[in-house]
């Protein structure tokens, strides 16, 4: 015979116990990260029959062809890109939520309407020296809320682009990674126990860096993974074993601008994709606080310069600066507020010059323009909340549907556990009964 009850036996049991340890292997690394449950793929094994017999097929129990990862692509890939999308409007969310703080917190707007209500207590009586006092210190502490506002912004944009800095060096490291795994990859049996673990290994590579920057991935048959930034037909990050590096340049106005192995690459999505809309974002908002800090600067110091002190000299300018980061206080005392016009005497009591500094404030609208600048911040919070909600929803759905098919169920493997170990039992008993039939043929006589 080709094949006898023995051999077939054994091949049972090998089978059985190869499969006791895939089951084993699952249940001891349920609760690792990116680990996918693994099973074994089996096939009969056949050989020709004996003599006179060629065309007969003869079954002769059953071997392991290989272990089987239960993974899908399809899964993965849309766990990969919504879990990306869900980590940029994170980002995104944190950074407006620190613009916002820093306005806010600086209480310019609050400090503004002080300064124009001191105008108007100081109307009442323009040669008070207590109410002169009042206005300067209202206008020394706009100024300096102006400044608080505009260095809490850049303190803002110091932290963004440090936590860019730090995930791009982070993305050139998990690519680093994929190339090194890639190579080993190539060398990997095909359904082996080390292809399964350097495909885990890749997968996470994969999802950590779809964390940090928008990818696109395509598979060759060994498993090696080429990885292009943004769409299918960006740049190539990762291929084979060659890797391109990530590298950024602060511009001037403070945004960041990328290259990918020297040429010029846009990053959109992921945290750092997040990131670089924030800075957008700030760039906007400090330009709105520096138009209202010079349009400030350029209305009160017209009236002061169309006015007279009330020493009797000619208004001088009250504040100097290019905007809210330089914004000062510069008038010498409060006799020096011009609040009466052009050609009048010392301690005149005609405050037509203050009133027309007052109603320039009013009609230029700097107070609602700061308070403007608050909702606009708010408003982006507010919207990008929303938005950052709703990402993480469909983020978190997408890992259920992922987890639920490649993850470990540990009632499935417990019952696959008594299972095997039957299948394991029953081939030891037919190798018993083998052997006891062996002894009963020897025993004839």
């Amino acid at each position: 015979m080709a094949s006898d009850l023995m051999s077939i036996a054994q091949s049972g049991a090998r089978v059985a116990r190869g499969a006791l340890e895939v089951t084993a292997q699952n249940i001891a690394n349920a609760a690792t990260e990116g680990y996918v449950r693994r099973s074994l793929q089996v096939e009969e094994v056949s050989a020709a029959g004996g003599p006179g017999k060629q065309n007969d097929i003869s079954l002769s129990g059953a071997r392991i062809s290989g272990i089987q990862r239960n993974a899908d692509l399809f899964r993965q890939t849309e766990a990969r890109r919504t879990a990306g999308e869900a980590a940029r409007g994170s980002a995104e969310l944190a950074g407006l939520e620190n613009i916002e703080a820093a306005i806010e917190q600086s209480r310019a707007f609050d400090l503004v309407v002080e300064f124009e209500a001191s105008l108007l207590a100081l109307t009442g009586n323009p040669t008070d020296p207590s109410l002169r006092a009042a206005t300067m210190a209202a206008a020394r502490n706009m100024a300096s809320g102006l400044n608080i506002a505009s260095d809490s912004l850049d303190a803002v944009g110091v932290g963004l682009r440090f936590e860019a800095g730090v995930a791009q060096d982070e993305v050139n490291v998990l690519t680093t990674e994929l190339a090194r795994v890639n190579i080993r990859m190539a060398r990997s049996g095909e359904g082996s126990s080390d292809r399964a673990t350097l495909l885990d290994q890749r997968d996470s590579l994969l999802e950590r860096l779809s964390g940090k920057l928008d990818i696109s991935t395509t598979y060759n048959s060994a498993g090696m993974v080429e990885v292009r930034l943004g769409g299918s037909t960006g740049p190539v990050m990762v291929s084979g074993g060659n890797v391109s590096a990530l590298a950024s340049t602060e511009q001037p106005d403070g945004t960041l601008a990328y290259t990918l192995g020297g040429a010029a690459a846009t990053v959109a999505g992921g945290l750092i994709g997040g990131k670089g809309q924030v800075l957008t974002a700030l760039v906007d908002r400090k330009a709105e606080l520096n138009a209202i800090a010079t349009g400030i600067m350029s209305t009160v110091n017209t009236a002061q310069t169309n006015g007279t002190a009330l020493d009797g000299t000619a208004g001088v300018a009250m504040f100097s600066g290019t905007g809210a980061g330089d914004m000062t206080m510069v008038l010498a005392s409060g006799t020096k507020i011009a609040t009466a016009p052009a050609g009048s005497p010392a301690n005149s009591s005609d405050a037509s010059n203050l009133t027309a500094l007052r109603d320039a404030f009013t009609n230029n609208g700097h107070a609602q323009l700061m308070s403007e600048l608050i909702f606009v911040a708010s408003a982006d919070v507010a919207g990008k909340k929303i938005t950052s909600e709703a990402l993480n929803s469909i983020a978190s759905a997408a890992r259920i549907a992922l987890d639920q098919q490649s993850g470990v169920d540990l009632d499935q493997e417990a019952a696959n556990l008594v299972r095997f170990q039957q299948a394991f039992q029953a081939s030891g008993r037919a190798m018993q009964i083998a052997g006891d039939l062996f002894d009963t043929l020897l025993g004839l006589r």
